[in-house]
């Protein structure tokens, strides 16, 4: 499922103009970006929540020049569903069969 595939469900079942969903799912793109830069994390029940996650420092080899670089400690974003998603998800039935 895309990116439009989600506007337009989302359009249809609400009713609501495709145009003023896409700038809503943008709008919230952007707030879970910038909060996430901003090492806030999002909180979301019943669906999820987007975190940072710490990577420490690490030697690494480039195979090609046969050479250890260093890679600095950084952050990586992540979900983490919640347990109600988790379970939903467990228990769907596979729509191809």
């Amino acid at each position: 499922m895309t990116k439009a595939d989600v506007i337009a469900e989302i359009a249809s079942k609400t009713g609501i103009d495709k145009k003023d969903v896409s700038e809503t799912l943008e709008s919230f793109f952007e707030v879970v970006k910038n909060n996430l830069a901003n090492q806030e994390n999002i909180y979301v029940r019943g669906f999820g929540s987007f975190i940072n996650k710490k990577r420490a420092q690490k030697i690494a080899r480039n195979i090609s020049k046969n050479t250890a670089i260093t890679i600095d400690a950084h952050y990586v974003p992540s979900f983490k569903p919640a347990k109600v998603f988790v379970e939903q998800v467990k228990t769907s039935t596979d729509p191809t069969k």
